[in-house]
C-alpha cells in the first residue's frame, strides 16, 4: 500500500499531515496529541512540512495554528520536488561519469588467443553492441540470414545506431549483406541510412550472393562470430568474441574476396 513516506516524507511528517487532515486547524499541542508525534519534535516537524508547502500557519493566532493544504495540491508539490531531486541526481551522475571517462584508462588489450562468449539472444546482442562501441579504427560486418531469435526490426535499428555512432567518432565501417537481408531491411533503417550515411566516405554497404552467417571484425584484430543453435539452425545460440590478430586476418582475407564480388547497395 502506498504511503506518504514513499514520496519523501518522514514517518513523523506523514503522521502530522494526516492528523491535520482529520482535525482541521490545530495548535502544535493538539496536533502532537492527535498524531503521536512527541511534543519535543512537533515544532521541527511542522516547520519541515510547512517549508515543503504542505501546511499553512496562522501566525496571528495565539497559540499559533496550522492547517493542511488539500491533498491533490500537496501531492503534486511532493511529486515536483522528487522529480527535481531526480534531475539533479542525474546531472550529478553525468558529471561524475564525464570525470571518470577522462580519468580511467582503457583496459590493456588481451594477448592474442583470448576469447569470451555470450549465450542466448539478449546476452549475445549485448556483447556484439559492446564490441561495436569499443571499435576505434574499423568495423567489418558480414550479415547473411537474420536469426529468428531476435526482433529483426529492433536489432537492425540498434546495430545501425552503433555503426552510425562509430562513424561519428572516426571509425570506418564496411557492411556486406546478403540479397535477402537487404530486401528485408526495415524502412526506418533504410531512411536513416539514406539521410545520414549514404554519402559518408567512412560507411560503405555492399550486397552479395552466397553470404551466410554473421561475422564482425573489429579493428582488424577481433572477431565476433555468431554460433547457430545446432537443434534450430535459424536461431542464434551464442556469440564468440575472439581477440586474435592472426585469426582476424584470415577472416578478413575471406571477406575481401566476397567484398570484391559484391555490388554497392542501391
Amino acid at each position: 500500500m502506498a504511503d506518504l513516506r514513499d514520496i519523501g516524507l518522514s514517518e513523523y511528517e506523514a503522521s502530522a499531515y494526516r492528523a491535520l487532515l482529520r482535525t482541521g486547524p490545530a495548535t502544535a499541542k493538539e496536533l502532537s496529541e492527535e498524531s503521536g508525534v512527541p511534543m519535543g519534535r512537533i515544532y521541527d516537524v511542522l516547520g519541515s512540512v510547512e517549508s515543503q508547502h504542505l501546511v499553512r500557519s496562522q501566525a496571528a493566532s495565539r497559540p499559533k495554528k496550522y492547517v493542511a493544504v488539500e491533498p491533490d495540491t500537496a501531492l503534486d508539490r511532493l511529486l515536483d520536488d522528487r522529480k527535481r531531486e531526480l534531475r539533479e541526481k542525474a546531472d550529478q551522475y553525468e558529471s561524475v561519469v564525464d570525470d571518470l571517462t577522462r580519468d580511467l584508462q582503457d583496459p590493456t588489450a588481451p594477448e592474442d588467443g583470448f576469447w569470451t562468449a555470450a549465450l542466448g539472444p539478449d546476452d549475445s546482442l549485448g556483447l556484439l553492441l559492446e564490441r561495436l562501441d569499443a571499435a576505434t579504427d574499423s568495423i567489418v560486418l558480414v550479415s547473411g540470414t537474420p536469426s529468428s531469435s531476435f526482433d529483426f526490426d529492433d536489432v537492425s535499428g540498434r546495430v545501425f545506431g552503433r555503426l552510425e555512432a562509430a562513424v561519428d567518432r572516426g571509425v570506418s565501417v564496411s557492411v556486406l549483406m546478403s540479397q535477402g537481408l537487404a530486401r528485408s531491411m526495415p524502412d526506418v533503417v533504410n531512411e536513416r541510412y539514406a539521410t545520414d550515411l549514404a554519402d559518408s566516405p567512412d560507411y560503405e554497404v555492399r550486397v552479395g550472393d552466397g553470404i551466410d552467417g554473421n561475422v564482425t571484425i573489429v579493428d582488424g584484430a577481433e572477431v565476433c562470430l555468431e554460433v547457430s543453435n545446432p537443434v534450430e539452425p535459424d536461431e542464434a545460440f551464442a556469440i564468440i568474441d575472439l581477440q586474435d590478430a592472426e585469426f582476424a586476418a584470415d577472416v578478413y582475407a575471406a571477406f575481401e574476396d566476397s567484398w570484391t564480388d559484391a555490388d554497392a547497395l542501391d
